[in-house]
């Protein structure tokens, strides 16, 4: 196994696409070992995508990428302007705030700074805020789609851990809002020092105008609100839920805010084939190397290696979400879900921690790699839409960073904030 790791990351530096990179390092094995018949490559492609909760994944992508062209979005700014604008760094807090709504729909950090970075991120510009502070609010701010459900991440890990998806979902609730609340704090502190909307604030939105804004919004807020009660009652699985979320963003579109047309739908499903694809090939050749780690008996070998190091289970989580800090910046956050979650759950397991405390915990801090460099998807995408240097984004997003942190020390030694809805509703 040690091989197929160089190989991987040899083929990563060496700028090769994800899937292509996991599937030929773990072909390398088969190459050398000649008790594995080849011919068990191409089954383990087909089993890696022949699974029900799976489907969950391309029923979300396409869901948020049709309630993107339904106007749900510019529905959701006014809302999120009418409650936030009017405080220190308003279109800072508009932005957090939008990505945590978002999160209940898109699901996608990426998706979801890439959207703001082409509606907020000039605006923000242009009010006077310096082009760091404003990506890295909007690229960590999308950190909170990765708890919020549906998180495409909590379904892969759900997906391979066999942990319950709608616990997961459940679980992400407060941790997401937490994020969100100190993403704010941390705005604000920094927008009041440097003075921004100093001389431009909008003013406070009248009850009035709120509630107006919040009818206007009604269909795009209550989406969440369904998905969580539906699964939470047994109504639908999370499959269910995602092939109803796609029913509901085209009658939404169509037939209630009358925004989507024929064109954006074809556009909307276009670009949905393309995520889908990216997402499923990657799951696909991670099936082979999921083989390999299961033949070679990696899992078992990593826990007797991490429980001779140490008995403390608290340690034990911190060296292991150390590691997938390290791991997130130089490896994208699907294929770490994929390859890490069958090599460190079994030790969890071991060690009396919930999986789905330490699946919240997991992707928080792997899709954080997106964020951060060398190869933070999300920054470059954030940095290249609002032609911000990276090397100022990573100088101002540094106390975001360091707040998720800090919240994620928080989250592991108060586990019952993460546990709490999902104990008490299920």
């Amino acid at each position: 196994m040690l091989t197929v790791a160089i190989i991987f990351l040899i083929l990563l530096f060496l700028n090769m696409p994800v899937a292509f990179a996991i599937g030929i390092a773990s072909l390398s094995y088969f190459m050398v070992e000649p008790n594995l018949p080849i011919s068990i490559t191409t089954q383990r492609m087909v089993a890696g995508t022949q699974s029900f909760p799976l489907l969950a994944v391309p029923f979300f992508i396409l869901a948020g990428n049709l309630m993107n062209s339904s106007g749900i979005t510019t529905r959701l700014i006014r809302f999120s302007n009418a409650l936030t604008g009017h405080l220190v760094g308003g279109l800072a807090h508009v932005s957090i705030l939008l990505s945590t709504i978002m999160g209940g729909i898109s699901g996608s950090a990426n998706a979801d700074a890439a959207m703001q970075s082409r509606i907020l991120g000039v605006q923000m510009i242009n009010r006077g805020y310096s082009g760091g502070y404003s990506v890295g609010v909007i690229a960590v701010g999308s950190l909170i789609t990765a708890t919020i459900p549906p998180s495409i991440g909590l379904i892969l890990y759900g997906f391979v851990g066999e942990v319950s998806i709608g616990k997961l979902f459940l679980a992400g609730i407060v941790p997401g809002i937490l994020m969100m609340f100190m993403l704010m704090t941390i705005s604000y502190l920094i927008a009041k020092k440097r003075g921004y909307d100093a001389t431009n604030r909008v003013r406070r939105a009248t009850l009035k105008e709120v509630l107006l804004s919040a009818k206007e919004s009604f269909w795009a807020l209550l989406f969440p609100v369904i998905l969580v009660v539906g699964i939470r009652f047994g109504i639908f699985t999370a499959s269910e839920a995602g092939a109803f979320a796609v029913v509901y963003a085209i009658i939404v579109g169509f037939a209630i805010y009358k925004e989507m047309n024929w064109h954006t739908f074809i556009k909307a499903i276009e670009q949905s084939v393309i995520d889908n694809a990216t997402i499923l090939l990657i799951i696909s050749t991670s099936s082979i190397l999921g083989y390999l780690i299961t033949y070679d008996r990696l899992p078992q070998t990593v826990a007797e290696l991490m429980l001779g190091t140490t008995s403390n289970p608290t340690i034990l989580l911190l060296l292991i979400l150390l590691f997938l800090v390290v791991a997130g910046m130089f490896v994208e956050s699907t294929v770490l879900v994929l390859l890490l979650t069958p090599i460190f759950l079994p030790i969890i397991k071991q060690i009396g921690v919930d999986p789905v405390h330490f699946g919240i915990l997991m992707m928080t801090i792997v899709t954080l790699g997106g964020m951060t460099p060398p190869v933070g998807v999300t920054m470059y995408t954030a940095c290249s839409l609002t032609n911000v240097s990276v090397e100022e984004y990573i100088k101002e997003s540094l106390p975001f960073i360091a707040g998720i942190l800090v919240l994620v020390l928080i989250l592991l030694f108060v586990p019952e904030l993460v546990m709490f809805v999902p104990n008490w509703l299920m």
